[in-house]
């Protein structure tokens, strides 16, 4: 076996596994690990749930330094904006 034979033998065995892996739906992440393709529906919920708790987080968050740099100092104003972050879910 030649040197190019050698290389045309590598290049359809590294291209089969690569139509298996692909058949089989898995992929590498740019670790090199294999990461089967399609996501569950739990995982979904999952991301859905956690963007609706990070989106709401947020909100919070901005209410909270507009509290912090607000240039009124009054004390009851501030009372009242943080009980509203209390009553929100």
């Amino acid at each position: 076996m030649n040197v190019f034979e050698m290389i045309a033998v590598i290049t359809v065995v590294g291209t089969i596994g690569s139509v298996l892996r692909a058949r089989y739906g898995v992929v590498r992440d740019r670790h090199g690990n294999d990461v089967p393709i399609g996501v569950d529906d739990t995982a979904q919920a999952e991301n859905q749930r956690l963007r609706e708790e990070l989106r709401a987080m947020k909100d919070r968050l901005a209410v909270l330094e507009r509290l912090a740099t607000d240039n009124d100092n009054s004390g009851a104003r501030l009372d009242r904006e943080i009980e509203k972050l209390r009553d929100r879910p």
